[in-house]
């Protein structure tokens, strides 16, 4: 079954967040189980981010999220946002397109 993680974030440093997802994603190529990756930006709120994340299953979300650079990119990450994010973990039910 198909997976999808929603992480909200709130940041007033969004060219460096970026910066570091770049690294990570040179970091882990080959070795990551993310499938694809969608960044948004809040229209009305613009410090409020959603990174939408798909994976071929929870446990593949796992084996990503145990690596050690997703370990070092969470730790990155946290000292640029404006608070703690909030995870949404999805299993995907139906799927159109």
């Amino acid at each position: 079954m198909a997976f999808v993680q929603i992480i909200e974030m709130s940041s007033s440093k969004p060219d460096e967040m970026r910066e570091i997802a770049e690294k990570w994603e040179k970091a882990t190529q080959g070795k990551r189980t993310a499938r694809r990756r969608i960044l948004c930006q809040d229209r009305n709120t613009p410090n409020r981010y959603f990174n939408i994340v798909f994976f071929d299953s929870y446990e593949s979300a796992m084996e990503n999220s145990n690596l050690p650079e997703t370990q070092q990119l969470s730790s990155d990450l946290a000292k640029l946002m404006d608070g703690p994010p909030t995870f949404l973990d999805l299993d995907v039910i139906d799927e159109m397109g």
